[in-house]
């Protein structure tokens, strides 16, 4: 077992105190934050063990919001035990099938399951927001914006306008803030690698909820990006365009929905591009970079709407187009 999949020493006391003692615990996966999942096999049992170690994790708002999606007819991991304390959270076992995988394994699936999929957001945005969500205001879309410059450019070697580069979105973001949209829980996260598949269609339209513990309320077309401008696989914009049309014809949307789509889309991409390029260089997981060449050019569809043209020119004027790729930096480098 890899050294950072090793069960933390509280685990087995925590299982146990739960009605678990003595269940074999597996590594399952970790993510690109502190937490970690292990799988929990007890006789027929099986259940997941998250470890959110405090003070990198804080695992409240993951049950918070897991709460309010299971009160409200969606599939989140019911929350078996938990230990906020140590950070541990027993969780419901929604099983191994992944949307991502079943999808490279039979790609004729695509049109369903993302049908689906789309169709689970309408649902939910057919709700007012959580009443535990804090607002996806300005101050958040810049700071995550703003990791493209703060992260990226440094590490491309480009020096940039900073100053001009946030002037720039605050040219745009109005866009999505004034739209006449409803103000909805978002997820943040929702794509492929974060629905898993369930036996039951019935339940959820058959798609369970991972990874929403950093959901905030704001415009319905956000998780949208997520879902269809997915950083780790390429949906076409066949399925993108046919999917959008989908939505609109669930939910209630608005003149400038589509505007507001790819605003949040370029918000969205710049902001992984940032992301990505820090884990790598401070967090030494260099894998990441290989998802850059697709986050540029989701990035640059988005900025080819009219309505991001203060932002285009930005990006025009200060990362030429031989930078908009794939990095060669070191790891670890702070």
């Amino acid at each position: 077992m890899a050294t950072d999949m090793i069960p933390p020493a509280g685990a087995p006391a925590f299982l146990a105190a739960a009605g678990w003692g003595g269940a074999r615990i597996l590594p399952l996966a970790g993510d690109a934050s502190f937490r970690r999942y292990f799988r929990v096999i007890e006789a027929d049992r099986r259940a997941v063990l998250m470890d959110a170690p405090p003070p990198h994790e804080d695992p409240r708002p993951f049950i918070a919001v897991g709460e309010w999606l299971c009160g409200h007819g969606f599939a989140a991991p019911e929350i078996l035990a938990r230990d906020l304390d140590q950070g541990l959270v027993l969780l419901e076992d929604f099983g191994d099938e992944r949307v991502r995988e079943r999808l490279d394994e039979t790609p004729e699936d695509e049109l369903d399951i993302y049908g689906r999929a789309v169709s689970l957001l309408a649902d939910l945005h057919c709700l007012p927001a959580a009443d535990c969500l804090p607002p996806y205001d300005r101050a958040v879309y810049q700071r995550e914006a703003a990791l493209l410059t703060e992260w990226f450019c440094p590490a491309a070697g480009l020096v940039v306008d900073e100053a001009g580069y946030a002037a720039a979105w605050d040219a745009v973001l109005p866009i999505a803030e004034q739209d006449a949209a409803p103000v909805v829980t978002v997820l943040r996260d929702y794509h492929a690698e974060n629905i898993m598949l369930l036996p039951d269609v019935r339940r959820s339209r058959g798609l369970g909820l991972l990874d929403f513990q950093d959901a905030l309320a704001g415009h319905p077309a956000y998780d949208l990006v997520s879902l269809l401008q997915d950083a780790r696989r390429d949906v076409s914009p066949a399925i993108e365009a046919a999917m959008l049309t989908h939505y609109e014809a669930m939910a209630p949307t608005s003149r400038d929905f589509r505007a507001a789509y790819a605003v949040l889309g370029a918000q969205r991409n710049a902001k992984i591009i940032g992301i990505f390029t820090r884990l790598c260089q401070r967090d030494g997981k260099p894998r990441y970079l290989d998802f850059l060449p697709r986050m540029w050019g989701l990035l640059e569809r988005d900025l080819a709407h009219p309505a991001l043209a203060p932002v285009a020119a930005w990006f025009a004027a200060n990362v030429p187009g031989e930078a908009r790729g794939t990095l060669r930096i070191g790891v670890g480098a702070a």
